[in-house]
């Protein structure tokens, strides 16, 4: 007749037996003629700062920016002018304030710069920031301040593409009535 088998306890022996502590140990880097060269010597060193960054573009930033915006919703592309008014450095990021130009109308702005990922945030703050544009949305972007999308509002509306390159100063425009200068040759 078979016997029913029955569960029983086993007592937990692996509990009891300790590891070695090298089972979890790493190899040591060796040098020539088998020395074991210090941990601390072969760690890489992060040498980038980004708080350095964010003061030198602080500086060397450019002020004024020029390129279009082209809409994602089929319509023409329109020009663009940025200018940065303050640039000041707040830890790794830039802190921009300034105003946007996008065809005829002027918008103050307001963004930050990650000096660390180049990522930008660029807020437009006016009411009436231009055609294909809506209040409350702003630019984005993953290339610094070169290229930009425009990240609206509201999920109806489609969006678009900034191009900016850096100008060296700002062109004023000619006094009415005056006469551009010419040379001679």
């Amino acid at each position: 007749m078979p016997m029913p088998i029955a569960p029983m306890a086993l007592p937990l022996l692996v509990a009891a037996t300790p590891l070695p502590s090298d089972a979890y140990r790493a190899p040591l880097p060796s040098g020539p003629g088998g020395a074991v060269l210090p941990l601390i010597e072969s760690s890489p060193v992060e040498t980038f700062d980004p708080i350095g960054r964010a003061a030198l573009l602080r500086d060397q930033m450019p002020r004024f920016w020029s390129g279009s915006y082209v809409p994602f919703d089929g319509s023409g592309p329109q020009a663009v002018e940025l200018s940065l008014e303050q640039v000041s450095a707040a830890g790794q990021m830039v802190v921009l304030v300034g105003e946007i130009r996008v065809a005829d109308r002027v918008s103050p702005v307001q963004g930050n710069f990650n000096a660390r990922s180049d990522q930008l945030d660029l807020l437009v703050l006016g009411s009436d920031p231009g055609p294909s544009l809506q209040p409350g949305g702003s630019f984005q972007g993953v290339q610094g301040m070169t290229l930009a999308g425009w990240k609206a509002d509201r999920l109806t509306a489609m969006g678009g593409r900034l191009v900016l390159s850096p100008i060296a100063r700002r062109a004023l425009p000619p006094a009415p009535g005056a006469e551009p200068i010419r040379g001679l040759w």
